[in-house]
């Protein structure tokens, strides 16, 4: 008997495709965060970030293949992050989740995994 990985249960990649589509396009108009990313367009974060939570979540290694280690606290060192920055972050990812229409048990898993990550990433003190 194999177990259905989170990533297969939650839809594959069109499940993350629209998850992180949703997140930047809130971030895209964000004054709290739209300053965090330097590109002149979204689209290469959008990227990272999707193949980051497909790899995590049990898809394609593809993002370790391309970048090495996620090394997340240390890729996000550069960046101010701070209770401000984490709580909008947090706010557009709670609505990109909403957005999926997952069953309650997979949406709290994914929900609770981000809110652990948002809070690991703050490196500065408000």
């Amino acid at each position: 008997m194999t177990e259905t990985s989170f990533y297969d249960a939650v839809g594959g990649e069109e499940t993350f495709r629209r998850l992180v589509q949703r997140f930047y396009e809130g971030v895209a108009d964000d004054p709290v965060l739209r300053p965090l990313y330097p590109e002149p367009d979204l689209t290469g974060a959008e990227d990272r970030l999707r193949g980051f939570l497909i790899q995590y979540w049990g898809g394609p290694k593809t993002y370790s293949e391309q970048r090495g280690h996620p090394r997340l606290r240390m890729r996000h060192m550069p960046f101010v992050i701070g209770e401000t920055e984490r709580d909008a972050w947090l706010r557009h990812m709670r609505d990109a989740v909403d957005s999926l229409d997952l069953p309650e048990e997979l949406k709290t898993r994914l929900w609770d995994y981000l809110v652990y990550a948002a809070h690991s990433l703050v490196n500065s003190p408000t």
